[in-house]
């Protein structure tokens, strides 16, 4: 590991595990944020995590020093959860520096960064890759066999599946959502039917404007329906 990686603890007295924003998605967005700006600033962190990419909980030793600490009791009597917070760690860790949040929001003013929104599906982000157009962005047809392939995975499939399909989203500038994502592979066991029923619902909704405002540019009109 790189002799740049500093402290692993946010700059706080208050173990991160312990701040709690009241339900899963307040803690996946700090998390989160965290993990950006923390790869962002220190190569040695972006490494050590962008090593656990496609690994077991077992295999990322190198990762626990900036995970663990975001734990919360409930986190560790659940492996989903666990596994949740270590893939989406490495997954963010794996993106181009340019692509960190921190990169787009940093303020000379010294001001506070906006926080990113936070809510949308993976299926909304293949919708999105696909409304960039085949140059820009991704075939709708790729999109949508990389979705169908992803709602039919078990919890291990999907972790299996999930970086392939994550750096197909970044290789063409799409956001991921990563709390959202985070928060769905923490539930997949569980909820995986309504969790699948949204992203397909999301991208076939998206993609469905989508070609709606094209039309009525191209011919306002025209018929709607």
């Amino acid at each position: 590991m790189s002799d740049t990686v500093t402290a692993s603890r946010p700059d706080s007295s208050q173990s991160p595990a312990d701040d709690r924003t009241g339900s899963p998605i307040g803690h996946a967005r700090a998390f989160v944020r965290w993990i950006d700006q923390r790869c962002y600033a220190d190569p040695g962190v972006r490494a050590a995590l962008r090593r656990g990419v496609g690994r077991s909980l077992d295999d990322v030793p190198y990762m626990h020093r900036f995970v663990a600490n975001w734990l919360t009791a409930e986190h560790l009597r659940d492996l989903d959860t666990q596994r949740a917070y270590y893939t989406v760690a490495s997954l963010v860790a794996a993106q181009r520096r340019d692509q960190y949040a921190a990169a787009s929001t940093k303020q000379d003013s010294g001001n506070p960064a906006p926080e990113r929104p936070y809510g949308t599906s993976l299926g909304a982000a293949f919708a999105t890759g696909v409304a960039k157009g085949t140059e820009a962005g991704i075939r709708e047809s790729s999109a949508e066999t990389r979705l169908n392939l992803l709602t039919r995975q078990s919890v291990n499939g999907l972790h299996r599946h999930l970086p392939g399909s994550v750096r197909q989203l970044r290789d063409k500038n799409v956001e991921v959502d990563w709390a959202q994502l985070l928060v769905d592979l923490s539930r997949w066991r569980r909820h995986s039917g309504s969790i699948k029923r949204r992203w397909l619902q999301d991208f076939y909704r998206a993609r469905r404007t989508t070609e709606y405002d094209q039309a009525r540019r191209a011919d306002p009109a025209a018929p709607t329906d």
